[in-house]
Parts: structure tokens; C-alpha cells; sequence
């Protein structure tokens, strides 16, 4: 991107969140919410959820769904745990909506998470339904047709494909677009001028990873940067990297782009530093939570870049607030799908706070009054990952990045 834009780029990442005046009648500390468990349910507020005003609050549920078991565990605890902190702030401010929140297991699979979704319109019959998620792109796929054809408004986190919001009107995006990564990475190395030789290591078999690759290879042959090896493996099972480790660094690239999640990102760090080679690496926003795995050494992502919209170690009052919550619950920082979850559920809360008339609406009714305020124009958030956010007609959000490296083990915002 532009050096000038880069600016924008800080000002947006350094920005806290504001909560809407319009929405809360008074402040309050949110309740810390427990571990997540299959089909559960964030902590609710004492008996009396009436607003400040003196009038009932509405409730609206919101079903959450994402992995909570399996490989794709930590993306969904993640976002799940970041939208309770959410929920029960919002609801310790006794405003005129309360939010009921439940999360339910996909496993990162798409037929368990239309089960899950089925699950969920089981418990909500009693009051309008908002869906959250799902996290990973597959299953919100396949729920994200069944919410089209039903008329439940849907917001993800996290699934960051196209094919999520592609001719659905009622389904929108809190995290980047892959081909927005893709793009927005090649604009970046390009403004900031780096990288005479480039190498790309991505996963063919997947398609948050294929989609940013796809885009970057677009963007970057535009801009005249050069690409000198580009390379596959074909899934996140993947233990041995050195065959496209190698083909980098024997085409003499001094930047290798990664667009991938963090487990393989990791091996690939570890068998460069065994194979001494040492480019700068580049990646997205699938790489944040590389410093919390376990046993991970921390000094091997070491300058390390990546693109993200949230940075933990930001200093306004908002970021270190949530921090300090995810650490006392969790004891590991928070990452960008955990701030993404917790934005998401700000986003649900203050636009039906802006609705009309909620409390007599069903989940269509409430699906239609919530997408026409978010493709509007009008609507924007102030949040952990963005400030000023809005969404396109598309379903996708508009809010600038983040560059951030690593140095001795912490983000530091570029």
C-alpha cells in the first residue's frame, strides 16, 4: 500500500473502542465469563434487565458456531471467548437490548454445522435469532445458505471467503476478504519497499490460503513487484517444508509471503532458522496466535511481519481492557479472532439498538431491518479491529490493516 495510506493504517489500529452513547444509559464491569463447553452459554446479567429508562429490554438471542473440539479448536474457542466478554458487558449496562448468547461445536465441518444451526432456531423460538459465525469458511458456507433461505441475519467472524456472502444479502463479514489480504499485502510490500525478490509458500488445498495467494500473484505482477518462487503443500498436515524452503532460497528470494495459518507457519520458521535461511517473512491474519502456542520459541518469529487488525499490545483503554479480561480467564493474550468475536457482538448490539420497533419484530423481520442498516451506508463501529467500520453491499467490511512485527515477542505496530 501506499506510504501515505500507512498512516491511516496506525491511526485505525491505535483507535480504541468507543461504545455508542445512543445504545448503553449507563458504564459497568462485565462478568467473567466461564470456558467454553459445547452448547454454551455466555453468563447473563442479574433478574432485572430492564433498562435504565424504566422499560423492559428487548432480548434478542444470538447463536454462536464455530470449532470448540478438534483441529480447528483454538480459532473457535477464540471467537467464542472474545464475544462472551462482549455479551456480558453489554448486558452489565442494563441498556434496551440484552443479549442471550449460546455457541455451538461445528468441529470445523460443514454438515455439523448446519445441525448446529438447526440446534440453535430449536432454542431461539421464544425470541428473535441473530446467527454468529461460523468461524471457518466451509461450514459458514453451507450455513450461510440455509440463513438465506430462512432470513436469519448472519454475521461471521471470522470465514473470510467470498463464496460466505456471494448472493446473500443477509450475511455479512467482521474479518478481511482473502482476496482484501491479497491485495492489500502486495500494495504494502510495495509502498514500503520491501522485498527486491519475492518467494510465496501457500496452502493449495485450502481456501483462505489459495484466495490471498491468488490475489497477491494479481496485485503484485500489476505493481511490477517480483515473484521468483512460488510455492505449494497440500494441507495443514504438512510436517516437511524444506523442498519449498529450498526452491526460495535458491531463487534468491529475500522475502518469502506466507498466507497461511500459524501451525504450519511455525515448522516453516523453525526449518528455515535449521536450514539458515533467513528472508523476511510476511504474513496474514492467519499467523496471529503464533506466539501462544504451546512450546512454541517465541525467538524464532523474530522480525517476523503480519498483517492483522487487531494488535494486543496496543496501549488505548478499550484494548488493554479486553486483554486484561481474556488473560484473568484464559491466561494467554488475545488474538485477532478472539477481537473479531468480541466486535461482532458490538456490531449486533448497536444496530439493534438503531432499529425501530425491535421488540415487536420476528427473526425475518429483524434479518431485513438489520441488513438494510448495515448495507445503508449510514451504520459504522468503532471497534478492537477497526474504527469507523462499515460493510458493503457485499457483505464485506471496509476497515484498514494493520502491519505488525515481532520483536522479543511481542507485536509491535509498523
Amino acid at each position: 500500500m501506499k506510504k501515505k495510506n500507512l498512516a491511516a493504517w496506525l491511526m485505525a489500529g491505535a483507535m480504541c473502542f468507543s461504545l455508542l452513547a445512543g445504545c448503553s444509559s449507563q458504564g459497568g464491569e462485565a462478568s467473567t465469563p466461564p470456558a467454553s463447553q459445547p452448547g454454551s452459554e455466555a453468563s447473563q446479567p442479574a433478574e432485572n434487565n430492564n433498562n435504565q429508562g424504566g422499560g423492559e429490554a428487548v432480548v434478542v438471542k444470538v447463536g454462536g458456531i464455530g470449532p470448540i473440539t478438534g483441529d480447528l479448536a483454538q480459532y473457535g474457542t477464540a471467537t467464542d471467548w472474545g464475544a462472551k466478554i462482549a455479551v456480558d458487558e453489554i448486558n452489565a449496562m442494563n441498556g434496551p437490548v440484552r443479549l442471550e448468547y449460546r455457541f455451538e461445536d461445528d468441529t470445523g465441518v460443514a454438515d455439523t454445522a448446519v445441525a448446529a444451526y438447526n440446534s440453535l432456531k430449536d432454542w431461539a423460538k421464544d425470541a428473535p435469532l441473530v446467527i454468529y459465525g461460523t468461524t471457518t469458511t466451509q461450514p459458514c458456507v453451507a450455513v450461510s445458505a440455509e440463513t438465506f433461505n430462512d432470513r436469519y441475519f448472519q454475521l461471521t467472524p471470522s470465514a473470510s471467503s467470498p463464496d460466505v456472502t456471494s448472493g446473500k444479502d443477509n450475511v455479512f463479514q467482521m474479518c478481511f476478504t482473502d482476496p482484501g489480504q491479497g491485495t492489500a499485502a502486495a500494495e504494502y510490500l510495495k509502498g514500503a519497499g520491501l522485498g527486491s525478490k519475492i518467494g510465496v509458500i501457500y496452502n493449495n488445498g485450502d481456501t483462505y490460503s489459495t484466495g490471498i495467494a491468488d490475489a497477491f500473484a494479481a496485485k503484485a505482477a500489476e505493481l511490477g513487484l517480483e515473484v521468483v518462487a512460488t510455492q505449494t503443500f497440500p494441507d495443514d498436515k504438512t510436517t516437511d517444508y524444506t523442498v519449498q524452503l529450498n526452491a526460495c532460497k535458491d531463487a534468491g528470494a529475500d522475502l518469502v509471503f506466507l498466507p497461511i495459518y500459524y501451525t504450519p507457519a511455525s515448522l516453516i520458521l523453525a526449518q528455515a532458522k535449521q536450514m539458515d535461511y533467513a528472508p523476511v517473512f510476511f504474513g496474514g491474519d492467519g499467523m496471529d496466535g503464533m506466539l501462544d502456542m504451546k512450546g512454541f520459541n517465541k525467538s524464532l518469529a523474530e522480525g517476523l511481519l503480519l498483517m492483522t487488525p487487531f494488535n494486543a499490545s496496543g496501549t488505548d483503554e478499550r484494548t488493554k481492557n479486553f486483554v486484561e479480561k481474556y488473560q484473568a480467564d484464559h491466561d494467554i493474550l488475545p488474538n485477532q479472532f478472539a477481537a473479531d468475536g468480541y466486535d461482532c457482538m458490538y456490531a449486533i448490539y448497536e444496530a439493534c439498538c438503531q432499529i425501530d420497533g425491535i421488540g415487536s419484530m420476528d427473526s425475518a423481520q429483524l434479518c431485513d431491518a438489520l441488513t438494510a442498516l448495515f448495507t445503508g451506508g449510514q451504520f459504522s463501529v468503532d471497534g478492537l479491529t477497526g474504527s469507523g467500520m462499515k460493510w458493503l453491499t457485499t457483505g464485506e467490511v471496509s476497515k484498514a490493516p494493520v502491519v505488525v512485527k515481532v520483536e522479543d515477542g511481542v507485536y509491535v505496530t509498523q
